[in-house]
């Protein structure tokens, strides 16, 4: 792949092994030179009930390098097929790296009717991320004001 937008700067790149449960689907690959992730693909057909939760089968197992995890988002066409990621987002722990630990994206159908994704759909995409572990230190004050809340930095 190659545009006019390709980065000069030298990435890192890392190895990450996966699994996949059905090899006749695509490996995920990035489809653009400035994409942030790869696409998931359903590993058999599924459908989700109207105003229900389904979980669709991603087709792949991870062993992420130490102290990386994975994001599972939705692409960004998943809301007109009337899905949205029920928790938001999905993580993807280290140690979560068994043979058999396939992702899977929980879906929320938010319309009056069943939806069904066809086996090879892409659904969701994977981003892996570098963890920093933090030490948490409890505090009983901050040195520094309140903001007021969600929305303070005005509506504009």
């Amino acid at each position: 792949m190659t545009n006019d937008k390709t980065p000069t700067a030298t990435v890192k790149k890392i190895t990450l092994r996966m699994k996949l449960f059905d090899k006749t689907l695509p490996k995920p690959e990035y489809k653009s030179n400035g994409a942030a992730a790869v696409d998931l693909y359903a590993r058999v057909e599924t459908k989700i009930p109207a105003k229900g939760i389904g979980y669709i089968p991603l087709n792949i197992a991870l062993q992420l390098p130490e102290n990386y995890w994975a994001l599972i988002s939705a692409r960004s066409s998943l809301h007109k097929r009337g899905l949205m990621i029920a928790n938001g987002v999905g993580v993807g722990d280290y140690d979560y790296c068994g043979p058999n630990d396939e992702y899977l994206a929980a879906v929320y159908n938010f319309t009056n009717s069943d939806v069904v994704i066809k086996k090879a759909e892409r659904v969701a995409q994977l981003i892996v991320m570098f963890r920093e572990p933090v030490e948490i230190e409890l505090a009983d004050d901050f040195d520094a004001p309140n903001r007021g809340g969600f929305g303070t930095t005005g509506k504009t």
